[in-house]
């Protein structure tokens, strides 16, 4: 079934047919929000988790609204045909009818959503995965990065730095230490631990992320929240990246040079089949 079905301020109606106007300041300034929240045969995973984040973003730039977001999405879901579906939901402070910076906390905000498909990756297997060439450089976005905000452009420019190079991502440094890729968490791999950087506001905690570490601790994989510096790469024996649309994804080499041989390495095969298995698993309905 199609997915082009999307809720707009109190509404679903047809993609083509949804209006925002000229003046939002979502469109003008970036101002709002947003979450990607994975539904497995029609139930939000991990929802609330999802929901206290989006509170936490909300409150962080001061965007007041009182919605209930369970119903909304469940209901968008539903009208979209259920089953596996991810979920963009996005907050914008509202119109205030022209351009200005200034806001009356009084605007009324601008709630937007939509869905797409969730791809089966236990269904590719290990074998079919590609894994990344990535770049590394400077992090130049903001210092709140703990807010899932729509403003991206930095985001947007430095992956496209790194496809201009020839690689598939690029992993951020600020202060001399790595923080995350352009749109994922970062895992590195010594001696059979898993190691990532530590939450703060410099990096925003992916969900992904701490399935990836629950999965680990239930496995008996040691891991370890730290700070990590760009040399720390050059004597790894495996890099990782994952996010929730594209699960826990393999670096094979770093600024043109290989990660250890330059092969998917077995921890990472390892947490690919606990993390796939999981995900098939909600797909199915055989776990909620």
């Amino acid at each position: 079934m199609s997915t082009d079905l999307v809720y707009l301020n109190g509404a679903f109606l047809p993609a083509d047919e949804a209006r925002v106007s000229v003046f939002d300041r979502g469109f003008l300034f970036a101002d709002s929000v947003y979450e990607v929240i994975p539904f497995y045969q029609g139930v939000g995973f991990r929802l609330q988790q999802h929901l206290d984040r989006l509170a936490y973003s909300l409150r962080a730039v001061r965007i007041q609204i009182d919605a209930d977001w369970p119903g909304i999405l469940n209901e968008l879901v539903q009208r979209n045909g259920g089953g596996n579906l991810s979920v963009y939901l996005q907050i914008s402070r509202g119109s205030a009818g022209s351009r200005t910076h200034a806001y009356d906390d009084a605007m009324a905000p601008t709630v937007f959503a939509c869905c797409s498909p969730i791809q089966d990756i236990y269904a590719r297997g290990a074998d079919q995965v590609r894994g990344y060439t990535v770049i590394v450089t400077a992090d130049l976005r903001w210092h709140r990065c703990d807010i899932k905000s729509t403003g991206l452009l930095p985001n947007i420019l430095v992956l496209q730095q790194a496809r201009e190079a020839g690689a598939d991502e690029a992993l951020l440094v600020r202060d001399g230490l790595l923080s995350e890729g352009t749109s994922c968490n970062l895992f590195l791999i010594r001696q059979g631990v898993i190691y990532t950087p530590k939450r703060s506001s410099e990096i925003l905690g992916g969900t992904t992320r701490e399935l990836i570490l629950e999965l680990a601790a239930e496995a008996g994989i040691p891991f370890q929240e730290v700070d990590i510096r760009p040399e720390a790469l050059q004597d790894a024996d495996e890099v990782w990246v994952s996010s929730s649309t594209r699960g826990v994804i393999p670096v094979l080499a770093i600024d043109g040079k290989p990660v250890a041989d330059g092969q998917k390495g077995p921890l990472w095969r390892q947490m690919f089949d606990l993390f796939t298995r999981f995900q098939h698993r909600l797909m199915t309905g055989e776990i909620r």
